[in-house]
């Protein structure tokens, strides 16, 4: 493998690796982890959509975003598929498919309330810094499954 190759098998691990410590911040619920994953400062504006979201622009509006989700999800977990890393210069793109376990609200016995499922494909972006690689943008979009598809087609009359 010559250098050129190395460096691009180490730079796609590292970026692998951040992708995951994002991931693995949000399962634990630690903002100080999530927050310190995203590029600092204001200069380089940061953006993030959540699934069923407008678009969130700036590191507080998309840092508070993240404390609202973790101040208001008893467990979630995510299982990540069909991850993919393209580069580019200093920048990566990450795509993924979050399968998505989260509980509901606590029941009355201060049990975890029902599991539910969720499929969203995602779009990460990073930014090479000194200090590693940091998260740019953020995009999440949820995935119909069929059976939404046949509830949708069942719903609408025939003309």
């Amino acid at each position: 493998m010559s250098d050129d190759q190395e460096q691009v098998a180490a730079d796609i691990a590292a970026v692998e690796q951040a992708n995951t410590a994002f991931y693995e911040a949000m399962e634990r619920g630690d903002l100080d982890e999530l927050s310190g994953l995203w590029l600092p400062g204001e200069n380089l504006t940061v953006s993030c959509v959540h699934p069923g979201w407008p678009v969130l622009s700036g590191r507080s509006e998309v840092l508070r975003s993240y404390a609202l989700i973790m101040a208001n999800t008893e467990y979630i977990q995510f299982f990540l598929t069909d991850v993919g890393v393209s580069m580019t210069g200093d920048t990566a793109l990450v795509t993924c498919t979050e399968n998505i376990l989260s509980g509901g609200p606590a029941e009355d016995g201060g049990e975890l309330g029902p599991l539910v499922g969720q499929l969203v494909v995602a779009t990460n972006v990073f930014r090479r810094t000194e200090n590693g690689w940091k998260l740019w943008s953020h995009h999440g979009s949820p995935v119909l499954t069929e059976d939404e598809d046949e509830d949708a087609d069942e719903d609408e009359s025939p003309s």
